[in-house]
């Protein structure tokens, strides 16, 4: 399984939720923003399995000034 993750390939041995892949890449599930394929996901969207080949943008937020 092949995605796209803020532009770099990430290889996984099956399909991940959105929730499993922050899980994976050691994000947090809170003050992130995830799009998939160019469209902003809430987070009820999370528990839905990713396609193969999926684009995502993963934001997060910086605390600061």
């Amino acid at each position: 399984m092949e995605l796209t993750v803020n532009g770099d390939t990430v290889t996984l041995d099956e399909a991940p939720t959105v929730a499993q892949l922050l899980t994976h890449l050691d994000l947090p599930e809170t003050g992130v923003a995830v799009a998939v394929n160019g469209i902003v996901r809430p987070k009820s969207e999370w528990d839905q399995v990713l396609l193969p080949f999926a684009e995502l943008d993963i934001l997060t937020a910086v605390q600061g000034g």
